[in-house]
């Protein structure tokens, strides 16, 4: 008999937050539940506006009250329920056992304090140290992640390194209580493609090096190719389509996450070959329609898909779809042939 395997590092079930605004309830999240294991890369992806920030925002508390509320669910990390804690024992674990890479490094870093202070104060906090100590940790830190004479730049303010710099910063801090969790919120959002692909090699060095657990929130396919093991795929609040990287890359299911694959830039097609868009808007979270929130978008709909809202089903092991139609069924995906934004990852 096999033994069982270990509990998950995190497990989210059924999480639904909204924001009550004036114009009405806005669903941002809506019954989303998957697992993180020690160690594990998870990748969530969708279109701006899908619900990937919220859902790790909820995570860590961090949603603005008012106008958000995280109205039901269960998160649980380590064996507690993190939306049942007191505020004062959720500020032990933000930061110390998960920590966060914000999307924009120069507003989420304070202007007037130096990069030092900023990460000298979590080592005081969590881990006891006083200040010379913390300071000496700080410049270590700096240098793990690359920033070059870390022991003069570290009495620099934010204003004085580049965006790629500053975002260097920011995974320092993260990193500084070596966390069990990292959530990285497009962390190469606004930075060139150089600098992006050197935030993410050493993302994926630190990972290898710390062993630490890691969800990488993106927009962009190209980014979780390279370093996820899976990937969960977000619309409309909803996790659409559910599995390994190998599964989502050669046989995607859902038609979203079809489209997301058909409209980004193909080098083994020819120049003259158009990209594919998905047709339509994002519904309006206020006032969406019943059933599957794609139904309007999607080429492949039937008429269950505007009355019933599909659950997340499994089609393989380890590999789930919520729709009511095998994509994979139809004449144009007959044969999946790995995508090669996802291929180039595997040279």
């Amino acid at each position: 008999m096999q033994p069982n395997p270990s509990p998950p590092l995190l497990a989210v079930h059924d999480l639904r937050t909204q924001f009550f605004t004036p114009d009405g309830v806005v669903k941002a999240v809506n019954g989303v539940s998957f697992t993180v294991r020690e160690g594990e890369a998870l990748g969530l992806v969708g279109e701006s506006g899908c619900g990937k920030s919220v859902s790790a925002l909820s995570l860590m508390r961090l949603i603005p009250q008012p106008p958000g509320r995280i109205v039901s669910g269960q998160v649980m990390f380590d064996g507690r329920d993190l939306l049942n804690l007191k505020e004062d024992d959720m500020r032990k674990v933000r930061g110390n056992d998960i920590a966060m890479i914000f999307q924009d490094p120069m507003t989420s870093l304070n202007p007037v304090l130096t990069i030092g202070r900023q990460i000298g104060e979590a080592l005081e906090l969590h881990k006891g140290m006083d200040r010379s100590a913390s300071r000496k940790r700080t410049i270590e830190l700096l240098e793990l992640v690359g920033i070059p004479a870390a022991r003069s730049r570290v009495d620099d303010y934010p204003h004085q390194f580049s965006g790629g710099m500053r975002q260097r910063v920011m995974i320092a801090m993260a990193l500084s209580c070596e966390p069990r969790l990292l959530i990285a919120d497009e962390p190469t959002t606004a930075l060139d493609v150089t600098i992006q692909a050197q935030i993410l090699e050493l993302i994926k060095r630190l990972r290898k090096d710390l062993g630490m657990a890691i969800i990488m929130i993106t927009h962009d396919l190209g980014v979780v190719a390279g370093i996820a093991d899976r990937i969960n795929v977000m619309y409309a609040g909803y996790i659409v389509e559910t599995g390994t990287v190998d599964e989502i890359f050669h046989h995607s299911r859902h038609p979203y996450t079809l489209g997301l694959l058909k409209s980004i830039p193909r080098l083994d097609e020819p120049r003259k070959e158009q990209l594919v868009p998905i047709e339509g808007l994002p519904p309006d979270l206020v006032d969406a329609p019943p059933g599957c929130a794609f139904e309007p978008r999607c080429p492949y709909a039937i008429g269950r898909c505007s009355v019933e809202t599909p659950r997340l089903e499994p089609v393989v092991p380890g590999h789930r779809i919520a729709c009511w139609v095998d994509v994979a069924g139809q004449a144009a995906y007959a044969e999946p042939v790995a995508h090669p934004i996802y291929a180039a990852q595997l040279v």
